[in-house]
């Protein structure tokens, strides 16, 4: 059967179109900076938002019309899994993303869930046969359950610590089976809410103990995915462990993993932490961390997740700025960890939104191109900071300097001069881009 029986395949029909069903910016063939758009974006759809989401929030029960919800257990399962794939080929996208309690249900015990998801993964390798979609990382859920009331990996129950590690192993035992691109850990209640009951240095050693598991078990499987982890500062816990990138990359460094991962870097968790979502990417970037992208963004006026679907120009255009500038996202992707807002409730809504969030990245790729190219940004920088590539600033920065030899330098200066950043008008010029490109 369909479940979108009225909606084609969505096609690129121009700027000009006023068709909602069609793109006006994503063009998956055009080449820009030498790669397609396809081939630079790497869209991908994520399942949990798409295809499990019922628009229930702390104040309300659940509001969207799905088709498939008529069905319950693994019918249900097998139900999405066919609006999943009518979904990712009229909308044409090369990726999708899953927890593992996303695409099966859980069973009574581990070994009936283990079975109900074996069943589906089946299922999910003859839909792949025949399509362009792959999948773009997998990982579990281990932030739903009770059972990870007190955390996963950094539960104070060894019990619960064990379930995690045979969930995991399964997870990367089914990401080598779908031959997925990455693997993400998202510490979803790996943080505390007191320190008044938490032994915080066993937890973090537990949790790097966790991961030092994971990846023994990948290599002796032969699981070759990207390991990739999602930082994000609170909620549900009031603090967790993998705050942002720079915490995240902290810990992986102290605890011997970080040639191991990479970082999957949330816009709307960005602006949780503190940061932008462009400074989160520039961060990873220049640490050679960058590894993927949650595609979405949040509601200023409101100090939570919202998962909203990404539309506003500036930030996909310095977005894809960055990923550019890294050279592209490798075996990463821009996956819409994204949902259409909850009164946005018909079947139409999921095309609409991501037609929204896939025009609004193309645009930005097609700005953020431009500019690199022109060299816009670079050029400022570059003048900006000459004077550490000349003179004393040269011994500075190649490590000849002390401070007996900056201060004999400083004695011989009369008068210290700045020049203005002009932020206003590289605002005005990234303005000037948006509106011309």
């Amino acid at each position: 059967m369909s479940y979108f029986p009225n909606i084609g395949k969505v096609a690129y029909e121009g700027p000009k179109s006023r068709n909602p069903l069609a793109f006006k910016q994503y063009n998956p063939g055009e080449v820009v900076a030498g790669k397609t758009m396809e081939e630079h974006l790497r869209f991908s759809v994520a399942y949990w938002h798409t295809f499990t989401a019922s628009g229930a929030d702390p104040f309300g029960s659940a509001t969207m019309l799905r088709p498939w919800d008529r069905l319950s257990g693994l019918d249900l399962a097998k139900a999405r899994l066919e609006a999943a794939f009518e979904f990712f080929e009229k909308l044409g996208v090369p990726y999708f993303a899953f927890h593992d309690r996303d695409i099966a249900p859980e069973g009574d015990t581990l070994q009936e869930t283990n079975a109900n998801l074996d069943i589906i993964v089946a299922l999910i390798k003859e839909y792949m046969k025949t399509s362009k979609t792959k999948l773009l990382w997998n990982t579990v859920n281990m932030f739903s359950h009770p059972r990870f009331v007190h955390g996963a990996a950094t539960t104070c129950n060894a019990d619960v610590f064990a379930y995690c590690a045979a969930q995991v192993k399964k997870g990367l035992e089914v990401g080598k089976e779908l031959d997925a691109q990455n693997y993400v850990f998202w510490g979803g209640r790996e943080g505390y809410e007191t320190l008044l009951n938490t032994d915080l240095k066993l937890e973090l050693d537990n949790l790097a103990r966790f991961l030092h598991m994971a990846v023994d078990y990948a290599q002796e499987i032969g699981f070759t995915a990207q390991f990739l982890i999602e930082p994000k500062p609170k909620e549900p816990t009031k603090h967790q462990y993998d705050f942002d990138a720079a915490n995240a990359a902290a810990f992986l460094s102290q605890n011997g993993l970080r040639e191991y991962f990479k970082m999957n870097i949330e816009a709307n968790h960005a602006t949780l932490a503190g940061h932008t979502f462009q400074h989160e990417l520039r961060w990873s970037r220049i640490h050679g961390l960058l590894g993927s992208v949650d595609a979405n963004q949040g509601d200023v006026m409101l100090g939570w997740d919202t998962d909203e679907f990404p539309t506003d120009l500036y930030e996909t255009t310095l977005a894809m700025y960055e990923i550019l500038q890294n050279g592209g996202l490798g075996k990463g992707g821009l996956n819409f960890d994204a949902k259409p807002r909850r009164a946005s409730f018909t079947p139409e809504d999921l095309f609409y939104a991501h037609i929204a969030g896939m025009d609004s990245f193309a645009k930005g790729l097609k700005v953020a191109a431009k500019l690199v190219e022109d060299g816009v940004f670079e050029a400022v920088i570059a003048q900006r900071y000459r004077s550490f590539r000349e003179g004393i600033g040269v011994d500075i920065v190649e490590g000849r300097a002390n401070f007996h030899t900056l201060e004999n330098y400083a004695l011989r200066q009369s008068v210290i001069t700045n020049e203005s950043g002009r932020q206003e008008t590289l605002k005005a010029i990234l303005n000037q881009y948006l509106l011309e490109s």
